[in-house]
């Protein structure tokens, strides 16, 4: 079977010999969005997943946080997030790629650092009082971090800093925020400060109703390279992480769509010593992404959580 051009270009890369880090924001973001070019990757080069929002936090909850846990059938968030991260640990054991669960708090579930003063008892009644993303639609699905949220960007800094020490010739995979999830911008801005090359798998399945935010896009000047190898799997990992599967897809049926992953064009000779593709491949490749991605100024849909 011939390469597609993005099969070629990550086959260039991974020739070196660098490794090669997945850094998912929550448990399942990795596969979801990349799954079957992990599958592939995984058996050709070191690659690490890297998963960085793997813990719940206390009750009381939020209003948004209650929402979604009647949507994965839980009542306790603690459990859940052992069982997201059991889930995780098999779908990746079965891919063969290494893993590693950060640790940090779920923006769903992420506190202040410093209660507001004068709330603390009434935080106990309204919990938004102290979360730094107290609703879902109106905080942490409008594609911005928060300013309370600082602590949580070095976090992720630091985790990327220690994984690939030095000037690793790396690359880094990371995603590009379509739905803008506050975990996922962070996790976007951690890869664009960290000076690595990086590439930008579209987040699945949220590019299915919502648009790559235009200003990272130009910002950046990325293009859309589409990959269709070892899709057949991809649906039954997906499937492996239970408690969400039924959430995203109720009506059970795990959409076969190709991976679209988002690269500077302009550096694309520079990464691999072979020159860009040429413009009617890329053309192409931005035919396919507008099929599933809308165009600029569409509404940016929220996370599922």
């Amino acid at each position: 079977m011939a390469d597609d051009p993005l099969t070629g270009f990550v086959r260039t890369l991974l020739g070196s010999g660098a490794p090669v880090l997945v850094l998912s924001p929550p448990l399942d973001d990795a596969v979801l969005s990349c799954g079957a070019l992990l599958g592939w990757a995984g058996r050709r080069a070191r690659v690490t997943v890297a998963t960085l929002f793997t813990e719940a936090g206390p009750p009381p909850y939020t209003l948004a946080a209650r929402q979604y846990l009647k949507r994965t059938r839980a009542d306790d968030a603690a459990a859940l997030f052992a069982e997201r991260r059991a889930e995780d640990r098999r779908v990746l054991g079965a891919l063969g790629v290494a893993r590693l669960h950060v640790g940090l708090v779920d923006g769903l579930f992420r506190r202040l650092p410093r209660a507001r003063a004068g709330t603390e008892r009434l935080a106990r009644l309204l919990p938004e009082l102290d979360h730094v993303y107290p609703t879902n639609r109106l905080h942490l699905s409008r594609g911005r971090v928060s300013a309370h949220d600082a602590e949580s960007l070095r976090a992720v800094e630091e985790t990327v800093d220690a994984l690939l020490p030095g000037s690793s010739g790396a690359l880094v995979l990371a995603p590009p925020a379509v739905g803008g999830h506050a975990d996922h911008v962070l996790v976007r801005t951690a890869a664009e400060r960290s000076g690595r090359r990086v590439v930008h798998p579209s987040d699945f399945p949220y590019d299915r109703r919502a648009a790559a935010d235009a200003r990272f896009t130009d910002r950046h000047r990325l293009v859309a390279r589409v990959g269709e190898r070892d899709l057949d799997r991809k649906a039954e990992l997906i499937r492996g992480y239970r408690t969400q599967a039924d959430v995203l897809f109720p009506d059970g049926r795990v959409p076969r769509a190709p991976e679209v992953y988002l690269l500077p064009g302009a550096d694309t000779g520079a990464w691999t010593g072979t020159g860009a593709a040429g413009g009617g491949a890329r053309t192409a490749a931005a035919r396919r992404v507008r099929g599933r991605v809308p165009a600029r100024g569409a509404r940016t849909a929220g996370r599922v959580r």
